[in-house]
């Protein structure tokens, strides 16, 4: 084993014989090779790209797949290889319908076409593979934007929202992680062009959940307890809440939210149910203590699932590309609907959560909502009741480095404005920061892949004070990061021209010093530091 991809990677170095996370070696192998079959499927349908012969199946295993290797998100050994065996079936499915000429002569083909079920064990497809440091850095930056990208285009690809050229890109990208004679030059290229291809799955997504379940809106979110028992979800996945919301209408059982699916309370159209109750409890990292509260089932729709302690063990499912050995999966239809039956009977015979917290926080401030309070925004920055807007979206984590956050939160003068998005959130949402002329001073636009509203609302503001260079805005970018999705946002950002992005808790331990470099040198990255001096840098 070796598993660099998140940020508690072992001594910023990489975790060698079970993962930070709980992943066993045994599992974090198994998802090098089905990386690498997802390599060889990608291989061969982009010839049948090429004639029109590609196959969806080949899409829609690359984004499950791809997604199910995201940290924390499937650590179920005999799923992992379920995606091996499907993958090589729909490799040499592909394979067989190529007219003879597509493909170079058996003895040409490079090994990533000809790895097969029984020789995978023999070969080394983990990342220290590649010996070059540099090429090694690239090739794995790549991945782990790809594997953000894959994500989000599996979130839109359940809306029944998708775009070819992402599944090109994602394509074209992992054939590339196999090729020796693309250099240090040309992975920059194709980095550079990940972002841009993630401002892209990004927008993709939002205009997925906008026309599915409406623009959100400012809402003052529940964070205490009813009296009615309840059922715990959390993730991502906005379809699974849906269902679990219409399937537990009229029986009594309430439905919280939990981690990344608080943004959900903002969309209109999950409020005509009277049984959504709110949210429970913080960010993923708080699993253990929460769940174990909640008293009643808990459903995991996406990454963030942690090993369950056995104390509420029996009250833990998973659905979608979540795994995790011996909990039970609720598994898709042919229909494509989910039954959530087992876990509202379970609901039935538990007790109401325990309270953890009362009030409320605010939620909501995606694109639409703040640009359609523009001109009082504009107006606070013109007469200087508003100095600057502070970026602070992202991940939270359990490292007890992250208490930064909460600091820098509450060290920012009276006249800033928070913008955030992902669960980095929960180390200041609750904080009483008040508001400037009755606009808050945290603006939460939503989940992680909400970033990109972040990104719309400085572009509409540069074009509103006749700026040309986004950089040239009151905004400033203090990012903090854990898994894959956040390394797509960061390149995303990166593609748009934004720069002086401060980001911590602590540098990827995938970039080596000659990438870091180039990073550095064009978009002055930095790490975070102390509250005070990054204070000083970021107010200028």
């Amino acid at each position: 084993m070796f598993c660099n991809q998140c940020q508690e990677a072992l001594n910023v170095i990489g975790c060698t014989k079970n993962g930070v996370c709980g992943k066993k070696g045994e599992v974090s192998d198994l998802q090098d090779r089905l990386l690498y079959v997802l390599k060889s499927v990608s291989y061969y349908n982009l010839k049948a790209r090429e004639l029109g012969l590609n196959e969806e199946t080949a899409d829609k295993i690359v984004l499950d797949a791809f997604f199910a290797t995201l940290t924390n998100t499937n650590f179920d050994k005999q799923a992992i290889e379920s995606y091996i065996k499907k993958g090589f079936e729909i490799r040499d499915s592909i394979k067989a319908k190529l007219p003879a000429g597509i493909l170079p002569a058996e003895e040409n083909l490079p090994d990533v076409a000809k790895v097969t079920s029984e020789n995978i064990t023999g070969m080394d497809v983990a990342v220290h593979s590649t010996q070059n440091e540099d090429v090694r850095s690239l090739r794995e930056l790549l991945t782990y934007g790809m594997k953000g990208m894959a994500a989000y285009a599996h979130h839109a690809y359940i809306l029944g929202y998708k775009d070819e050229e992402i599944f090109k890109f994602i394509e074209k990208g992992l054939v590339a992680t196999t090729d020796d004679t693309i250099g240090v030059d040309d992975l920059i290229g194709l980095v550079l062009e990940c972002g841009q291809k993630g401002v892209s799955v990004l927008a993709l997504l939002d205009k997925a959940n906008i026309e599915t379940y409406g623009s959100p809106e400012p809402t003052a979110v529940n964070i205490g307890v009813r009296g009615n028992p309840g059922i715990l979800i959390s993730g991502h996945d906005l379809l699974d809440l849906e269902q679990l919301l219409e399937q537990t209408k009229g029986t009594g059982i309430d439905v919280y939210t939990h981690g990344e699916m608080l943004p959900a309370n903002s969309y209109p159209a999950f409020k005509k149910y009277n049984n959504f109750a709110g949210n429970y409890g913080n960010a993923w990292w708080r699993q253990n203590e929460e769940f174990e509260k909640f008293n009643g089932p808990v459903l995991l729709t996406t990454n963030c699932i942690i090993p369950p302690r056995e104390s509420y063990r029996n009250r833990i499912y998973t659905t979608g590309v979540v795994g995790f050995e011996g909990l039970p999966h609720i598994h898709e239809k042919e229909d494509g609907t989910k039954d959530f039956t087992t876990l509202i009977e379970q609901a039935k015979m538990s007790k109401p959560p325990e309270q953890l917290e009362s009030g409320t926080i605010m939620g909501g401030f995606a694109h639409e909502a703040a640009l359609s309070v523009a001109d009082k925004i504009i107006d606070a920055v013109k007469t200087g009741k508003i100095s600057r807007f502070m970026v602070m979206a992202g991940c939270d984590g359990r490292h007890k480095e992250r208490a930064y956050y909460t600091e820098f939160a509450k060290a920012l003068p009276e006249d800033t404005v928070i913008l955030t998005a992902g669960c980095a959130k929960y180390r200041y949402n609750k904080l009483d920061l008040g508001d400037i002329g009755g606009i808050p001073r945290v603006l939460d636009a939503g989940q992680c892949n909400d970033c990109y509203s972040l990104v719309v609302i400085a572009q509409k503001l540069a074009e509103a004070f006749g700026l040309e260079d986004i950089n040239d805005l009151p905004v400033s970018y203090n990012i903090a990061w854990y898994e894959q999705k956040a390394v797509l946002v960061l390149l995303a950002l990166l593609s748009l021209g934004v720069k002086n992005i401060v980001l911590g808790p602590t540098l990827p331990a995938f970039v080596s010093s000659n990438v870091l470099k180039v990073l550095v040198d064009n978009f002055n990255i930095r790490p975070n530091t102390t509250v005070e001096e990054d204070m000083k840098v970021l107010l200028g």
